[in-house]
């Protein structure tokens, strides 16, 4: 069996970004560009991968870390070099390599695997990736001969008129015999209108050998978008959510309007569940079947099990499980853990806490830092008082409690199964099972008071008035 290998080109700075961040770190949908390389190229059981690194390398390394080795390209002194550095892990060995660049994140697995088949099919040195658009400005154009063979490939700025005219572009992937490309790139030159070391140069070499250069057209030219700047950013992100959009569909999620919905490429959604616009899905979310998510929601690396319905809420690294629901204008904070049946109403907020089976928070309220068992009514404006200005306490909430509305319990606290706290309270003391917990000032009426108020009488003539 051929051996495979892979280079990523991820040394550029990305200047045109005009961004403190590197290039190919810019995510698209919820992964940083070079990510998106790397994790299909993957795909295709490479034996070695090697990703030469540049400005930004140490960030680079730490976003991918152990998936690939890397080799440091220290000048910026074109794609022929970069791909050099390579040579001290690759050079002496036997296979095929294929070269990506790590701005291109809508590269398929399946457009990766076709070309090594064709490549080895061929029997040719190398073969370039290639596709036609009517708009070939800015890409290097494949200059074939009369038969259709690859004489070679011409940069953008060295492009004479009639090659320029050329529609048929060079992807920037392409697939050596790797022994022979490291060969070739010890013979190529810095000739040209950029003073650069290109990598298409080698192809020339290898006519001069006499050796054939093969090219593969693919069918979708989206998929070889370089991303250069913030416009092509969001062209390359809007090609993306489409694809992403259209296979959740295809495995059977509604999206009411895909052109809102924006979901992350790791994201992973059940059979039946519908999903209304302007819905975001980020990072590694994972919603089960049957749900629905709510117009205007934010889900980010969530987990929502099977029948959970989220109505115009922002979730973050929560759990919901089966059954339950939350919203409107609620907020699900890291380590909330929603039980079965739980209902979570409007304006709510959870943070670090478990809230037990079929427990109903309805409105108005903060829980944090708690367990809650499960059938207790927690009453509108409660609030969890879980912070004392230097640490956090826990508070525990028995099966079957009733927490009345305005009550504030503060941490630490122990409220027992079957206990009861009337509205309005403070409790800063355990309440033990079937007692009832009162901490509120007694109520004093002051007679008389009204006409004393400063608009007292305004309000009195306003009556005479009325009643004329």
């Amino acid at each position: 069996m051929t051996a495979k290998y892979a280079i990523i080109l991820a040394a550029g700075q990305g200047t045109r970004m005009k961004s403190k961040l590197y290039k190919v770190l810019h995510p698209v949908c919820g992964k940083p560009m070079v990510d998106h390389v790397l994790t299909q190229i993957e795909k295709n059981d490479i034996d070695e991968i090697v990703t030469v690194v540049g400005h930004g390398a140490q960030k680079v390394e730490a976003t991918l870390g152990t998936r690939t080795q890397y080799v440091l390209q220290a000048e910026q002194l074109g794609t022929g070099h970069a791909v050099l550095q390579a040579e001290a892990l690759l050079g002496d060995k036997e296979g095929m390599t294929i070269i990506a660049c790590g701005d291109t994140p809508l590269f398929t697995a399946k457009t990766f695997e076709e070309l090594f088949e064709y490549h080895k099919s061929k029997g040719t040195v190398a073969t370039v990736l290639t596709a036609t658009t009517d708009n070939p400005f800015g890409y290097g154009r494949i200059i074939r001969n009369e038969i259709g063979i690859v004489e070679k490939i011409v940069e953008q700025k060295d492009a004479t008129k009639e090659e320029a005219a050329v529609t048929e572009i060079n992807t920037g992937v392409y697939c050596f015999d790797n022994q022979e490309l490291f060969h070739a790139l010890h013979q190529i030159k810095n000739d040209n209108a950029q003073g650069e070391y290109y990598l298409t140069d080698v192809m020339e070499i290898f006519k001069k050998e006499e050796k054939i250069v093969a090219a593969y057209r693919m069918k979708d030219f989206s998929e070889s978008m370089g991303v250069n700047d913030r416009l092509a950013l969001a062209k390359a992100t809007a090609v993306m959510q489409k694809r992403i959009n259209e296979t959740h569909m295809k495995n059977g999620v509604t999206l009411i309007d895909p052109a809102t919905t924006y979901i992350d490429v790791d994201v992973k959604i059940g059979a039946d569940t519908v999903i209304e616009p302007g819905v975001q899905l980020k990072g590694h979310t994972v919603i089960g079947n049957d749900c629905h998510i709510g117009a205007h929601s934010e889900i980010r690396d969530c987990v929502l099990k099977d029948g959970v319905t989220v109505t115009a809420s922002f979730l973050e690294e929560a759990v919901m499980h089966t059954g339950s629901n939350i919203g409107p204008y609620s907020h699900l904070r890291p380590q909330a853990d929603i039980g079965e049946g739980v209902h979570i109403g409007n304006f709510v907020e959870v943070k670090k806490a478990q809230i037990g089976k079929n427990t109903k928070v309805g409105h108005l309220t903060y829980v944090g830092d708690a367990t809650l068992g499960k059938d207790i009514n927690v009453g509108c404006g409660t609030v969890f008082v879980n912070y004392d200005g230097i640490n956090k306490h826990h508070t525990n909430v028995g099966d079957y409690s009733f927490i009345g509305s305005g009550s504030n319990i503060i941490a630490p606290v122990q409220i027992a199964d079957h206990a009861y706290v009337a509205a309005g309270s403070t409790v800063t003391e355990d309440v033990d099972a079937h007692d009832m917990a009162i901490a509120r000032s007694r109520q004093v009426n002051k007679k008389g008071y009204f006409d004393h108020y400063p608009v007292a009488q305004a309000a009195a003539e306003a009556e005479k008035a009325e009643n004329k």
